[in-house]
């Protein structure tokens, strides 16, 4: 008989695992406990591990992240950029990021070859070979460098592309941002601090080898997979198998290769099938009740591609038009409504279901907390929702 794990135990899982209900000890143990912190909005980080931790939260991630260097800001699943640790950041370059090198690689090669303006590139893998080893070569040389640095010591960088052509959105642009794009997912350089304050989604970059001397572990391709499943069914499972392949951007024959080799064990989530590891059967405590205030593209919420466990009816005033989440309410395991910042710093709230007064009071507290916390900072997310727009007026 399948065994069956209820909805009810599946949100005490997120409540626990995610260290929604425990804090953690570091900005680090937060980030393991969901695999990888998103950082395409770079304020989200902070704000993910501001809801972990319960600390200073910006000192103590930029020092991970900068100076102690545990943690690493890397594109990985899905071409989207994260924060993780070493362990986990050696995992997702073997699993996940080689193969989108290889594909934005081949995507640029092509498009250098046919696009080029005013005149295309010849023998364009030749080209791109070059001037990738050229930039490395200058990044090492100046330590750090932003893109126009970049662009200046190697002049090829400035190659255009005429894009979308006889389009209405037909553009023109330089090729440096997917050069180092390139450089970036193949793990030769990095994003080091942000050229402004914490909420800059420009950075200096760096050279792998100088920001970790130690490099990151080595991994066999498919062993590499099988362990980061591991790592996610832990975090996120028990999950149909659908938002394993979803999250991790594999295609059927990697995640069922993955699978093969972890072995486990298929269950009966309230009428959808998913799976959870075999030694993860045993349900885990029910937490005392709790609410969060999650930012825009969070970890916890972005975690599954089927959200209704989590999520209900609240999609549409969520979400935005490509399927990014906005800030979050968050009550004993689901989402109850969401949340902005005006432009006088007050945290603003709107719950959109019947809570009852004493989350209400909670929910209430919690935005007051994070205004302090935001002192003279305003965030804006870079993926804007309907409600987020709405509240932040």
């Amino acid at each position: 008989m399948t065994p069956k794990i209820d909805i009810a135990q599946r949100r005490a899982r997120l409540a626990t695992r995610h260290r929604l209900t425990t804090p953690a000890e570091s900005v680090l143990a937060a980030a393991d406990a969901v695999v990888a912190l998103h950082a395409t909005d770079p304020a989200s980080v902070h704000l993910s591990a501001w809801a972990r931790v319960k600390g200073d939260g910006v000192a103590e991630l930029e020092s991970a992240l900068y100076e102690e260097r545990t943690l690493i800001r890397m594109l990985g699943m899905r071409r989207t950029v994260f924060v993780l640790g070493h362990e986990n950041a050696a995992l997702v370059q073997v699993a996940c990021s080689a193969d989108i090198a290889k594909k934005q690689r081949r995507l640029l090669e092509q498009h250098l070859g046919t696009q080029g303006h005013p005149e295309n590139v010849p023998e364009p893998a030749r080209w791109l070979a070059e001037v990738e080893d050229a930039t490395e070569r200058a990044l090492k040389a100046r330590g750090s460098a932003t893109a126009q640095e970049l662009s200046q010591d190697e002049p090829r960088l400035k190659q255009q592309l005429l894009m979308a052509k006889g389009k209405p959105y037909e553009a023109i642009a330089n090729v440096t941002s997917r050069v180092l794009f390139q450089l970036a997912v193949d793990g030769r350089i990095v994003r080091g601090r942000p050229r402004g304050s914490w909420i800059s989604s420009q950075y200096y970059w760096a050279p792998m080898a100088d920001w970790l001397p130690q490099g990151l572990a080595g991994w066999d391709a498919d062993a590499a997979r099988v362990e980061l499943a591991r790592r996610w069914l832990y975090a996120y499972g028990p999950a149909p198998i659908a938002d394993l392949r979803w999250w991790t951007g594999w295609t059927i024959g990697q995640t069922k290769k993955a699978l093969a080799e972890i072995q486990p064990v298929e269950v009966d989530l309230d009428g959808v099938p998913g799976v959870v590891l075999a030694d993860d059967l045993e349900p885990v405590a029910e937490p005392e009740p709790w609410v969060a205030l999650l930012p825009s593209l969070d970890p916890t919420a972005m975690g599954w591609i089927e959200r209704d466990w989590y999520l209900g009816p609240h999609k549409a005033p969520l979400f935005d038009g490509t399927g990014n989440i906005g800030p979050t309410v968050w009550a004993d395991g689901r989402i109850v409504g969401g949340w902005a910042q005006r432009p006088d710093g007050e945290v603003v709230h709107h719950l959109l279901e019947d809570v009852g007064a004493d989350v209400e009071r909670a929910v209430e507290a919690e935005a007051n907390h994070l205004a302090e916390w935001f002192g003279e900072v305003r965030v804006t997310p870079r993926m804007r929702t309907p409600l987020e727009r709405r509240l932040a007026q």
